[in-house]
This record gives C-alpha cells, sequence and structure tokens, in this order.
C-alpha cells in the first residue's frame, strides 16, 4: 500500500529567488537546525544541465508510539535528495537508510503575480507485514512536519528576517 502526500509551501517571491533558496546550502542548514536534528550534512552540487541537493540528517525518535519505534530504534536517519532538472522541477527522493520503504515524487514551482508556489507530491512507501499502512501514516506527519518548518524558515528567508 502507498499513501501519497501533497503539500504546497507557498512564498511572496519571485520563482528565480525560491529556486536560488531552494539550492542555498545556508538555507538547508538553517532548516536542519531548526527541525531540531542531532546531525546533518548539506551539500548542494550543480552538476550542469541538473543541481542535486542532499540534506542528510539524524532526528530523535522521540514521540513516535511504540510499534514504530520498535522498527526505527532511537534515532532515525533521513537522506532527502532533490535533482532540479530547472528552476521548475525537482524529482524528489528520501531514504531512510536501513528500513524497508521509500518516499519519492516530484517538487514543482510555479509563479502567479510575484508568489511561488512549491507543489510537493510524494507517494509514502512502507513494506512491512501488517504494520506498513500504520507506519505510512506516521512518516506522512513527520515529512509534512519538515515540509512546514522548511515552509517556515523559507518565509523568513526570503523576508530578510
Amino acid at each position: 500500500m502507498t499513501k501519497r502526500l501533497t503539500h504546497q509551501l507557498t512564498y511572496p517571491a519571485p520563482l528565480e529567488d525560491v529556486a536560488a533558496m531552494l539550492r542555498d546550502p545556508a538555507f538547508r542548514e538553517r532548516v536542519c537546525v531548526e527541525q531540531r536534528v542531532v546531525s546533518h550534512d548539506v551539500s548542494v552540487d550543480p552538476g550542469g544541465a541538473t543541481t542535486v541537493v542532499r540534506v542528510a540528517r539524524v532526528q530523535e525518535a522521540r514521540g513516535i508510539p511504540s510499534f514504530a519505534a520498535k522498527v526505527v530504534g532511537e534515532r532515525i536517519e533521513v537522506v532527502q535528495v532533490e535533482t532540479w532538472h530547472d528552476h521548475e522541477r525537482a524529482d524528489y527522493r528520501v531514504e531512510i537508510p536501513g528500513k524497508p520503504g521509500e518516499i519519492s515524487g516530484t517538487a514543482v514551482l510555479t509563479e502567479s503575480g510575484g508568489t511561488t508556489t512549491e507543489t510537493v507530491s510524494l507517494d509514502v512507501t512502507v513494506r512491512i507485514p501488517l504494520l506498513g499502512g500504520r507506519l505510512e501514516g506516521l512518516v506522512h506527519d513527520l515529512v509534512l512536519k519538515a515540509l512546514q518548518v522548511e515552509n517556515r524558515v523559507g518565509l523568513a528567508h526570503l523576508g530578510g528576517s
């Protein structure tokens, strides 16, 4: 089974400014700090026609249900890779190394009247018999919270705060 997540992050800025922000290592570092991760590593590789943004982070697994804690342990390592093909579209993949699941989809930027919307559409799949659906719901909610933090940091970043 797969759980679908579609979330829009809206920024009062032109598409080019938002695209630059999403490729800025300092912005990605600030998002990690705001997410209160234990450790993180950010890299941005502008390799010709594509730009690859990689954010690896380790998070405490506090507050998750006991059924999930048995699967993930005390800490969760998450590796997020966005492959931007241009300023408007990226392939989006999140991996939890050593765990039976995947998150994949796209991020698309659109501009209207000086406001840019980033639409993130992801499929969350966890391949564990009996628990997969419940874990997909949990992962869905965790990814949504991470996107909300990213949006809040982005609004401050673009506003000069």
